[in-house]
């Protein structure tokens, strides 16, 4: 492929979009609904695969996708060391994060006239209930540091900008000058990239904004589809939203907190939320990461030594620590009475009870595919029994 090809008509790339019959018709969307490529809906078929074979197991293959989809924002970010919550859209991360800052000893949040509308909506009904909210203007360009600046004092609680102003497409100079009035005034720094990301050269560590909260999706212009947003947040944080998911508990280490106080989990667990569609959210996502790992490029770079090592040492640990715990499941399960699925504990549950046990299986029926692959050696055992 070289840039002629993609000058050409029908595009180069069309025959990967052939579902959204890209060579036929011309889709001025792309400021809202971009073309996804035929691997989505591969990947989306596989998500329900994946729950008729696994049933209420599947979480555990949703969360690994999740974790590479992390990855694969932190990429685009230029992220070192923060982590990442997961959402369906945008306003619900945008909320948690409202709802764990100190609001009531600091009634102040600054923004723009120019943010989208999950922002100016949530922030208008907020003043309205008696939050002190500074509008700055968004133009002209020129001086906007200077007056998000002096917006900025010790009453505020959050500055909340955008790296790329939706309405006008301009972006917004020197948010490193914008972080540090924010440091200096104990303030937060919410920064939207929305408009900006996998559009814009965007970088966390070049921008000097890793101790920033960031928020954006790929709806728009990662062609990832509704049900893909990330709120990103710096490791040190210890801000406790109000607003806050059960999944949270996941991978709470309860012993580590305060008596008393509703513990969060760790990493991008911190600001998570409830039960979601994987499908939508994690396996169309991991089906366009996975095709950039195909990239010679992308190889290339990393024989030279331009990734960051250390990202890539991490990613290796965690993949060889997942298949480790995968084997050891699966060897506990082969020796103990106990291990297994809940499919499995629950068919051996049944068996003890010395009862009979009759199975109906339609054709093609997906639980049968979901037996013979997690319930073998529970299953055998029933037969043996004289179940059916």
């Amino acid at each position: 492929m070289n840039p002629a090809s993609l000058y050409a008509s029908p595009n180069a790339l069309a025959d990967h979009y052939r579902r959204f019959g890209v060579a036929e018709r011309l889709l001025l969307t792309g400021h809202s609904h971009q073309a996804w490529p035929d691997r989505g809906f591969e990947a989306q078929a596989q998500a329900w695969l994946d729950a008729a074979r696994f049933v209420d197991d599947k979480w555990e293959h949703a969360f690994a996708r999740a974790e590479r989809v992390r990855l694969g924002f932190r990429r685009l970010l230029d992220d070192r060391d923060g982590y990442i919550a997961l959402a369906p859209n945008t306003h619900e991360l945008v909320v948690r994060f409202l709802s764990a800052l100190p609001l009531r000893e600091r009634p102040r949040l600054v923004t723009t006239d120019g943010e989208f509308h999950t922002i100016r909506r949530q922030l208008d009904r907020l003043a309205e209930e008696g939050i002190e909210l500074v509008r700055v203007p968004e133009a002209p360009l020129e001086g906007l540091v200077e007056r998000l600046g002096r917006a900025v004092n010790d009453r505020t609680a959050a500055l909340l900008v955008s790296a790329v102003f939706f309405d006008s497409g301009r972006i917004a100079p020197s948010l490193a000058d914008v972080a540090e009035q924010c440091r200096r005034h104990g303030a937060s720094l919410l920064v939207d990239v929305y408009h900006a990301l996998n559009v814009v050269p965007f970088s966390l560590l070049k921008e000097g904004l890793l101790d920033a909260f960031v928020v954006g999706g790929g709806y728009k212009y990662c062609q990832l589809g509704e049900g893909n947003c990330f709120l990103r947040f710096p490791a040190a944080t210890t801000l406790r939203p109000v607003i806050t998911g059960w999944f949270s508990e996941f991978s709470a280490l309860t012993e580590k907190q305060r008596a008393g106080q509703v513990p969060y989990g760790e990493g991008g667990d911190r600001f998570a939320g409830a039960t979601y569609d994987p499908a939508s959210h994690h396996y169309q996502d991991v089906a366009a990461y996975e095709r950039s790992m195909k990239d010679a490029n992308r190889w290339k770079r990393l024989l030279r030594g331009e990734v960051d090592l250390r990202r890539v040492a991490r990613i290796a640990a965690t993949h060889a620590a997942r298949k480790a715990k995968a084997l050891a499941a699966s060897l506990h399960e082969r020796v103990s009475d106990n291990g297994g699925t809940r499919l499995s504990r629950d068919l051996r549950t049944l068996l003890a009870t010395g009862r009979r046990i009759t199975m109906f299986e339609a054709e093609g029926e997906p639980a049968g595919a979901a037996l013979q692959t997690e319930a073998k050696r529970a299953l055998r055992k029933a037969m043996r029994s004289g179940g059916r």
